[in-house]
């Protein structure tokens, strides 16, 4: 019978700090659209927007997040793609 291995390309971490949603922090029950400065810090330097694993939000304010950078992009606040 074989015997099953650990796989070794993992990198060991012996403890990952839990991160906390900046959102849930400040007490932020809205994200407006127009708020550009907030949007551009969920979006990365090629214009993609980031994922929770990432960012560290929540579920609810990274899809309040994502829906807002989506509007903000139709009303040309911020772009589809970045050069």
């Amino acid at each position: 019978m074989a015997e099953f291995k650990k796989p070794m390309n993992k990198k060991f971490r012996p403890f990952m700090r839990k991160k906390i949603c900046f959102l849930c922090q400040q007490g932020v029950n809205h994200i407006d659209y127009k708020d550009v400065e907030l949007l551009s810090k969920y979006i990365s330097h090629n214009g993609k927007i980031l994922p929770r694993r990432v960012t560290g939000a929540c579920t609810r304010h990274q899809r309040l997040v994502a829906n807002a950078i989506k509007r903000a992009r139709v009303v040309a606040l911020l772009p589809f793609v970045k050069d």
